[in-house]
């Protein structure tokens, strides 16, 4: 996705499609949710199969959709991607549950990741980051974008209880989830490439939890947690422990490595902003911050409205699905100064990037401090960084990323 708009120019918004995969891939989408933030708040689009859905692109009522899961609720589906069809996991998958369900869940799982408990696995994580970096220090061209999505699999592959040997292929897995229709992932058709995924996912998972009740042992790991898990009175069942654990491994390979490679772009776009944060390490927390506002890799999450809902200024009948628009969000002209500047200095930056109210990610401090600590190693390695050919664009209008990002990195005299 384009993550700086081009010029300014008339848009006829009764014929935008927001579900055309060009848009991402080589189009313009922010100039397109400018337009709407400025003149259609609640855009309706009715697809050529008969599905339909309502946008909202405003901070405030961004944050409204997501926030209040009695008007807005996630039971039926909450990725665009499953529009029309009601998620099948519902109920069962954390992120598909309403509270107070989904509240009991969430606490127990939070629990293993809160800020304190992540920080005491940094030294290990620096460790893996370090290692990651050692291919670019030899001055040749190197695909940041293709490498990174290895790195969460790399960062959380331990704490999850994934053995190694294992990691390429479920990086490939959530990959045909974020982006069925990318050339890339595609296995046959999109449907054909989301059942593959989903399906070997949860098997996965699955036959995981199986082994583990054989062997009668524990390693400590999150997904051992799960099996611990209780809702209620009750304990989550192995279907439950399945659908949680593939959201968790999901959530583990999608925010970071498009934040990562699309902040790094804006970076070699502005080579000032690169020697600012060169210069003061002490910038590196807004860096992340401003990285996760600029890229806001899950541009958008799916709600159904319970009842007929007031907002933006228009009307979403009961059972209309509102998709909510982070990217859009976090370049809402009334929340942030000069939203389409990237700033590493910028400090009021409130973004949505990890969504917001109930579904906020759990795993948001893990995602911070992996970020953290590969900038802090990035500049500290690396003298310049340039491109070497054209950034390629993720073919998805759910995760804004880059399949390919050929960087060439100068290294530091003295690191």
């Amino acid at each position: 996705m384009r993550l700086t708009p081009g010029a300014g120019r008339v848009l006829d918004l009764e014929h935008v499609d927001l579900f055309d995969l060009d848009l991402y891939t080589s189009g313009d989408p922010h100039s397109v949710w400018d337009a709407m933030r400025e003149t259609a708040p609640l855009h309706h689009q009715v697809l050529r199969d008969g599905r339909e859905f309502w946008s909202v692109t405003r901070y405030d009522d961004v944050c409204r959709v997501l926030g209040d899961h009695h008007e807005f609720t996630s039971e039926r589906g909450t990725v665009v991607t499953h529009l029309g069809v009601d998620d099948v996991a519902a109920g069962l998958l954390m992120t598909s549950t309403d509270p107070p369900r989904h509240t009991q869940v969430r606490r127990a799982i939070g629990a293993r990741l809160t800020a304190r408990v992540v920080a005491s696995w940094q030294d290990r994580i620096r460790q893996s980051i370090v290692y990651f970096l050692e291919s670019a220090l030899d001055g040749g061209s190197w695909d940041l974008a293709e490498q990174s999505l290895r790195l969460p699999a790399i960062v959380t592959g331990p704490l999850l209880g994934i053995p190694e040997r294992d990691w390429d292929e479920l990086v490939q897995l959530t990959a045909m989830v974020t982006a069925p229709s990318d050339p890339h992932f595609q296995h046959g058709s999109e449907a054909a490439t989301l059942a593959i995924a989903h399906h070997e996912l949860v098997t996965y998972v699955t036959e995981w939890v199986k082994r583990r009740r054989s062997a009668g042992s524990e390693d400590g790991s999150l997904l051992d947690h799960l099996m611990g898990v209780r809702a209620g009175d009750a304990p989550l069942t192995d279907e439950e422990i399945a659908y949680d654990g593939y959201s968790i491994l999901l959530g583990a390979n999608v925010t970071t490595p498009h934040t990562i490679s699309g902040t790094v772009l804006a970076l070699i776009e502005r080579p000032e902003q690169f020697a600012k944060a060169q210069a003061d390490p002490s910038l590196v927390p807004n860096l992340v911050e401003e990285g996760l506002r600029w890229t806001s890799p899950a541009c958008n999450f799916m709600r159904y409205a319970t009842g007929e809902a007031r907002i933006a200024g228009g009307t979403v009948p009961a059972g209309g699905a509102v998709v909510a628009w982070i990217g859009s969000a976090n370049r809402d002209e009334s929340r942030f100064t000069d939203p389409h500047e990237f700033d590493v200095t910028r400090s009021r930056n409130r973004h949505v990037a990890f969504g917001f109210g109930p579904h906020y990610c759990v795993g948001a401090p893990l995602a911070r401090m992996t970020l953290r600590i590969f900038f802090e190693e990035l500049l500290r390695r690396f003298e310049s960084l340039g491109l070497d050919g054209e950034p390629e664009h993720l073919r998805s209008f759910f995760i804004a990323g880059l399949t390919h990002l050929r960087v060439v990195a100068g290294k530091r005299k003295t690191p």
